[in-house]
């Protein structure tokens, strides 16, 4: 099973260099070729121009090149070096590494040097069989001998070629005597997992996913290994494995299991698209063939593969023979993270029986009651090979298909439908808005219309503006006052509303109602909200003797007004109210005019007639005065807007208040009205503090509306989402600013590794030539404060059709119920764009296990074949999990120490027993957290 470590986020390695950039050029040798890569963090400079950022480096030793090739001289062949703990902390070099899918032990936050990776080793040939491993162990690799006291040796390992023994040099010791012979292998253990390891003083400096031991012997002693880089040490575990288990027979067993599996199937269908039987089939046909198989593959890069072949061989022609096309199949399809994943389960095969399987699904993804006949069916559905399905085996292709398939998205499919308790009060819930609906540019010069409705009923949107004004030949129209924007008629909007209101969501929609308009045409628009909507409309009076509003279960297929409306006590046909314009509000802004007219308009009343009044039931609009005066005399049926400056300062200056206001009490917030350009406010900032209705710019894509998007995909897309219990119970108290732990809520730790990314492709307004991309990732997690942060890869150059990443992070998620995650994928050889997809998932709907994770375009279009491939795990902070990740939090810079508030209950004899307490509370606090 894949484990995941500690620290920021590792690219790989094993000691940590020191805090500032490193002085000088880090040049290496890796037995499989010198590797890409760049920096991950924010990318820096050190003096001599090297990229230098966060991330791990391995042992080196003091004054000598790190990785380099063995000594020639005879001083150093004579003697083998060891190198202290001392040396390696003072800042010294070291081999760079990168995580592995195998293993991934504890590591801290470290300067970033390059790595090796399988994407650029020299020959560019991808290692995805057991064959592959075991050339490259004949070639050899420089690996570390790891000694007890601290010692530390560079040596070079190889495999002999009859595959008997393995040898490494230089050594004092005699030629015969620096080998192990392949038959007195007993185990080859991955890991830090013999006891030098553990009496090493470098053990927490050196990478559990680089390292691994050959125990060996009548004795069982061990040779105790550190690989450049995880690739590296999974070639040399993967190959000693099959070596052990079959010996010198071992090429002739992979010849006869999955090559033979896969050949087969190949050779069926190369003889389909064969008709005439000519033993080869046009380069058009096997380009398209290939592509067929593999929709992700470029056309164009199958065509040069087939070329550079023919080429190599001195071909002349365009014909395409069997042969060749099942070698640039295997060149071209297979990839060596998902090959080295299957025989990490596969007990040194080069497939899954049901029994591998079974074990696969229940240690990684985390499926409950797995049975043998589950494992048959995932088999018969992504087997390719006949000779598969009637054998029950998956091969590395069937195993591709699996993991790429909706069974292995990141997104449980749970949330895929509506799996919330529907029936609490209205205001338990954050509900999916949009403001000024009816624009699809800006908010001052911009175009009005109905496709703005459109398009936001159809994403699940639950609250939707209009803003109404008296039109030409009695017709109310919508626009934005004091402003450009140009108008659409009342009437059609409401149609359009009519027929688009349930088409995502069949729970209650909000029409927020800013009218402007005369009586007369008032009424006109009550004829046509009674005439379209009819039935649909929610007219009921509030019971007075209910304490909160009804639930959006009661509420299915109605649509509520939230408007002005008339006191009780208003006997005639018409009265007055105060005004709410928005528009008024950015006029001014936009005109620089000032306060105190601004305020004037603020308190501005028009008249409002009784039929249009009656419309409105458990949505009034009233003024928001000040918090205690709403918990002593607010209804529950009456909402408040607030602009969004406003409802920032509530936020900061009194943010358990603001909580406990949105218990019982619906809260909108709009943007600025300083967002002229419909930028979007962070919707996070609001429903921190339990506000439900958020009005967004849906005509703006980007980092806001992602969370938007991706936020209300939890329950079904509803429009709808339940918020943490900790915002809904009368008794609990929590604080929206709150930047540690929550009292009463389990932190969570999320490992997320990223492995490797698929098919990306060249950003949208890039200005630069070719399709060449070099891509990095972001991995953000959106919340409350304390739980804000980000994470970066480094770039892996020149590769966007299957980046090998393989890097780990880590985040403690202090309350899970409100936080998001966000992969992001940019291009860091850009000119003019660098966005290339991105995909945002709520916490609370990741499914662990190896994932994939589909990306979209800025404007939330699914990008096809675009894909990260990643690992995801969650623990317990608080003693879950494994025993060695236990305290292995995100480390925290010291912050204030925070204490409990008391909240004011304006009963004085109560308020005067609690005040007595503060002092006591404060106490204990200080002494938990001392003896923490």
């Amino acid at each position: 099973m894949a484990e995941f470590g500690s620290g920021g986020g590792t690219g790989g390695g094993g000691l940590p260099s020191s805090p500032g950039p490193v002085q000088g050029k880090v040049a290496f040798k890796a037995g499989d070729g010198e590797g890409g890569g760049g920096g991950g963090g924010r990318s820096r400079f050190d003096s001599t121009g090297s990229r230098v950022s966060n991330g791990d480096c391995a042992l080196a030793g003091a004054g000598e090149e790190p990785g380099s090739a063995p000594p020639a001289s005879p001083e150093s062949s004579s003697k083998e070096k060891g190198f202290s703990t001392s040396q390696q902390r003072e800042g010294k070099p070291g081999i760079p590494r990168r995580s592995s899918i195998i293993k991934d032990g504890t590591k801290q936050k470290r300067e970033r040097k390059k790595t090796v990776s399988f994407s650029s080793m020299p020959t560019e040939k991808k290692i995805s069989s057991a064959s592959d491993c075991i050339n490259a162990m004949v070639e050899g690799s420089e690996l570390k001998k790891i000694r007890s006291n601290s010692r530390v040796y560079h040596r070079y390992f190889l495999l002999d070629a009859d595959m008997q023994s393995l040898r490494w040099e230089p050594s004092k010791k005699d030629s015969e005597k620096a080998k192990i012979d392949i038959k007195s292998i007993k185990e080859v253990r991955t890991g830090k997992n013999t006891d030098i390891f553990r009496s090493n003083g470098i053990y927490d400096q050196i990478s559990e996913d680089c390292a691994f031991s050959i125990i060996y012997g009548e004795n069982y002693e061990s040779l105790d290994l550190v690989a450049n880089s995880a690739d590296v040490a999974n070639i040399w575990v993967t190959g000693l494995r099959y070596l052990i288990s079959y010996g010198k027979h071992t090429l002739d067993m992979i010849e006869s299991t999955q090559d033979n599996m896969r050949t087969s199937w190949l050779s069926q269908m190369f003889c389909e698209s064969d008709v005439d039987n000519l033993g080869h089939i046009p380069l058009c046909n096997a380009v398209q063939f290939i592509k067929d198989l593999n929709p992700g593959l470029k056309t164009n890069k199958i065509e040069l593969k087939f070329k550079e072949l023919h080429r190599s061989k001195e071909k002349t022609g365009t014909e395409v023979t069997k042969e060749e096309f099942i070698e640039v199949f295997h060149e071209l399809c297979t990839r060596p993270e998902i090959y080295f994943l299957l025989v990490q389960f596969s007990s040194n095969k080069e497939f899954l029986d049901t029994k591998d399987l079974m074990m696969f699904l229940e240690a990684e993804q985390g499926m409950a009651l797995v049975t043998e006949e589950i494992s048959l069916e995932i088999i018969q559905k992504y087997e390719p090979a006949k000779e598969g399905q009637e054998k029950g085996c998956l091969s590395i292709d069937g195993f591709t298909n699996y993991l790429t398939s909706p069974d292995c998205h990141i997104f449980d499919p749970e949330h895929k439908k509506v799996c919330q308790d529907m029936k609490q009060p209205l205001s338990h819930y954050f509900i999916n808005s949009s403001h000024n609906t009816y624009l699809i540019e800006d908010q001052f010069r911009g175009p009005s219309d109905i496709t703005g409705y459109i398009r936001a009923l159809k994403m699940g949107c639950r609250s939707v503006e209009l803003d109404v004004w008296d039109g030409p030949d009695n017709e109310p129209v919508i626009y934005t006052g004091h402003t450009m924007t140009s108008q659409i008629v009342f009437r059609s909007v409401i149609d359009i509303i009519n027929k688009y209101a349930f088409f995502a969501s069949e729970y209650p929609l909000i029409l927020c109602l800013e009218n402007h308009c005369s009586i007369k045409q008032q009424k006109v628009m009550v004829q046509h909200m009674k005439k379209i909507l009819g039935d649909k409309l929610h007219t009921q009076s509030p019971n007075i003797e209910e304490s909160y509003l009804p639930s959006p279960e009661s509420l299915k297929g109605k649509i509520l007004i939230k408007a002005k409306k008339l006191s009780s006590n208003c006997s005639g046909l018409e009265g007055d109210v105060t005004d709410e314009d928005e528009g008024a509000e950015m006029s001014q802004r936009v005109g620089k005019e000032g306060v105190e007219q601004q305020n004037s308009i603020t308190g501005k009343r028009f008249q409002l007639c009784k039929e249009l009044s009656e419309l409105v039931s458990i949505c009034k609009s009233v003024q928001f005065k000040e918090f205690q005066v709403s918990f002593q005399l607010q209804k529950y049926w009456e909402v408040c807007s607030f602009n969004e400056v406003l409802a920032s300062k509530y936020a900061n200056e009194n943010p358990g208040d603001f909580v406990n206001y949105n218990k019982r009490f619906l809260a909108r917030v709009f943007p600025s009205p300083m967002r002229i350009d419909s930028s979007n406010m962070n919707p996070q900032d609001f429903w921190k503090c339990g506000c439900q209705i958020v009005a967004m710019n849906f005509q703006t894509p980007g980092l806001m509306m992602d969370l938007n998007i991706g936020w209300f995909r939890q329950n079904g897309n509803c429009g709808y989402v339940l918020r943490p219990a900790i915002m809904r119970e009368e008794v609990s108290f929590f604080s929206a600013n709150t930047k540690d732990t929550v009292p009463g809520v389990s932190p969570q730790l999320l490992h997320i590794k990223i492995i490797s990314g698929q098919n990306f492709p060249k950003p949208k307004g890039s200005g630069a030539k070719g399709d060449v991309v070099d891509p990095y990732v972001y991995v953000e997690i959106h919340g409350i404060p304390a739980d804000c942060a980000e994470q970066r890869t480094k770039t892996m150059h020149q590769n966007g059709d299957n980046p090998i990443f393989d890097e780990s992070f880590e985040f403690q998620i202090n309350l899970p119920e409100l936080a998001m995650v966000r992969f992001v994928v940019l291009d860091d050889d850009y000119i003019g764009d660098e966005f290339i997809g991105q995909y945002t998932i709520p916490f609370e709907c990741l499914q662990t296990g190896y994932r994939h994770v589909p990306l979209q375009s800025l404007t939330g279009e699914i990008l096809a074949h675009a894909s990260l491939f990643v690992h995801v795990a969650i623990t317990n902070r608080r003693g879950g999990g494994k025993p060695h990740k236990r305290g292995l939090s995100v480390r925290k810079g010291k912050k204030s120490r925070e204490y409990a508030s008391m909240r004011t209950l304006w009963i004085k004899t109560i308020d005067e027993v609690f005040k007595n307490a503060l002092q006591p509370v404060r106490d204990a606090t200080d002494l938990r957290e001392n003896m923490q």
